[in-house]
């Protein structure tokens, strides 16, 4: 079967599984609905859970509301999510004590929860102590903003809450806008808690326990999710409702066959297309793209500084400055993106902000006088890893890093892994050298330090454990202060950027394909679609 036929037949699959609907959503126009194809699977209701996609994370903010939800700005004509801004969700109002130990949430008196039950302070109570207790991880994620016990979420009285902290964590309140400290029916969960599973999590994980924008009318694990929009829902921006009456989203691996449903008409978005096919879409101009640079993800080359002979920190500098950057850019993403490196700055960074381009470019003779200083002038003999799941733009760049420094006489072998083989290998630092790619749930400068430059962790990829790295982060996360704050952020980066644990190459773009008629995607942190924010013109 040609690729041609082939992506017909899967489109055909595509709209048959949508006929069998509720009368209901039969009743629906196509104007009112959004259909959306995804390569990603929705595994899980609860985002919560361990093991829960992505995608199933980003359901969690259509179909659960939180006390607060991050703000929106524009950037270069796009809307992004803005770090340091809050609006209310549940919370009709919200402050913090002038010391910081505080934040008092007020709840609107009309919110609901999808069965009509109204949201209490004592959900809120629930809600937030299941998330420090329960097996998930969400306890990991909410520790980041010192969120760690039941007894700091305080009902003051039927409408108010409190969360102490025991500093002024500065990731406090951002922690409470993540899908990780959603609100739910506690009285409908706790109707099916059992003796082994006392906060729900089997229930929850294929149940709507929410009272969100959206509610699940159908959830077929791995293949399909239906959501309908939920009427009584007061807590979007202006208490407006979503514009769309229902969402459809299909599980559909094939790229070139999504790709197939967007251009036929029969899908309105999608959010994970190759490359390619994004290129060839944008130049046919009969579909809209919204690229959005993935502002809080990164894709490196790591090193493993955890032993020989990647703990020289002149091998580190010399392999830096023997990449071909533009060319692997290119190779890997079309250039469709943000660089991260190839910054004029010396001594210190231009902003507080990471990541951030940084001072590094091609030299080849720099690399060669620094491999001779770390006493390799003759080379040596070394390993590349990166996982079959990114091999479509990962292998091009090996390819350039293996040619690259062949020319400085380091002789690489290239190994393509499967994705749990080299995350085994990150959390162990068994590898030599690696290309991958994470992101931050809150792009903080002190929290992408704490998380990826410092501690036991898989996380810190080039195994980078620098004692001043660790004061300034310690310092950093309760520093109230801006200018001060900055200051510590703009020594953090100055210190990678002369270390070079690992070497940081781009910022992906987010490439949002969809019906011209589609507007207001916004770009989130989970880096998956926020359906309530999408409307048709």
């Amino acid at each position: 079967m040609t690729r041609f036929r082939s992506n017909l037949a899967a489109a055909a699959v595509f709209v048959s599984l949508l006929a069998p609907l509720s009368p209901a959503a039969v009743a629906q126009t196509r104007q009112e609905t959004l259909r959306a194809v995804s390569g990603g699977t929705i595994n899980s209701l609860d985002p919560t859970l361990l093991g829960a996609t992505r995608e199933s994370i980003a359901f969690g903010l259509n179909t659960y509301d939180r006390l607060v939800s991050f703000a929106t700005r524009r950037e270069d004509g796009r809307l992004v999510f803005d770090l340091d801004h809050f609006r209310g969700e549940l919370a009709e109002s919200f402050s913090v004590s002038p010391d910081g130990l505080t934040l008092t949430f007020k709840l609107r008196p009309d919110a609901t929860f999808h069965d009509g039950t109204p949201v209490t302070v004592q959900d809120v109570k629930w809600s937030l102590d299941r998330a420090v207790l329960a097996k998930s991880s969400a306890a990991s994620q909410l520790a980041s903003g010192s969120l760690t016990k039941p007894d700091q979420f305080v009902v003051v009285d039927d409408r108010t809450f409190q969360v102490k902290l025991p500093k002024a964590d500065r990731l406090a309140m951002g922690n409470l806008a993540t899908p990780f400290a959603r609100i739910i029916n506690s009285t409908l969960a706790r109707a099916h808690a059992t003796e082994d599973d006392p906060w729900a999590n089997e229930w929850l994980k294929t149940h709507d326990a929410g009272g969100g924008a959206y509610e699940v009318e159908r959830f077929a694990p791995g293949q399909q999710v239906v959501l309908r929009r939920f009427e009584a829902w007061k807590n979007g921006p202006d208490g407006k409702l979503p514009w769309f009456k229902r969402v459809i989203v299909q599980v559909v691996p094939e790229a070139s066959t999504r790709a197939t449903l967007l251009e036929r008409g029969d899908a309105d978005l999608s959010i994970d297309l190759q490359t390619p096919d994004v290129i060839a879409i944008e130049q046919r101009g009969k579909l809209k793209v919204v690229s959005n640079p993935q502002i809080n993800a990164f894709t490196f080359l790591a090193f493993n500084g955890t032993r020989a002979p990647w703990d020289s920190v002149k091998l580190r500098q010399a392999v830096a400055a023997a990449l071909p950057y533009d060319a692997m850019f290119q190779a890997s993403l079309y250039g469709r993106g943000r660089k991260l490196y190839g910054a004029d700055w010396t001594d210190a960074p231009p902003t507080p902000r990471f990541p951030q381009p940084m001072p590094v470019r091609p030299d080849a003779a720099r690399a060669k006088a620094l491999l001779a200083e770390a006493g390799f002038a003759t080379g040596f003999k070394t390993t590349l890893a990166y996982s079959v799941g990114s091999a479509a733009t990962l292998e091009p760049v090996a390819a350039l890093v293996k040619e690259a420094l062949s020319a400085i006489g380091i002789e690489v072998e290239v190994r393509k892994l499967a994705d749990a083989q080299l995350a085994s290998m990150e959390t162990d630092k068994s590898f030599d050298m690696l290309l991958d790619g994470s992101a931050a749930y809150l792009p903080s400068t002190d929290y992408f330090f704490r998380i990826f430059y410092q501690g036991q962790t898989r996380w810190n990829f080039g195994g980078w454990n620098e004692p001043e790295i660790a004061t300034l982060t310690a310092q950093a996360r309760f520093e109230t202060d801006p200018a001060t704050y900055d200051r510590l952020a703009m020594r953090m980066i100055a210190r990678a950027a002369a270390q070079e644990p690992i070497v940081l190459l781009w910022q992906p773009n987010l490439e949002a394909v969809m019906d011209p008629s589609i507007d207001g995607f916004t770009y989130w942190y989970h880096r998956q679609t926020d359906y309530r924010d999408l409307f048709r013109r």
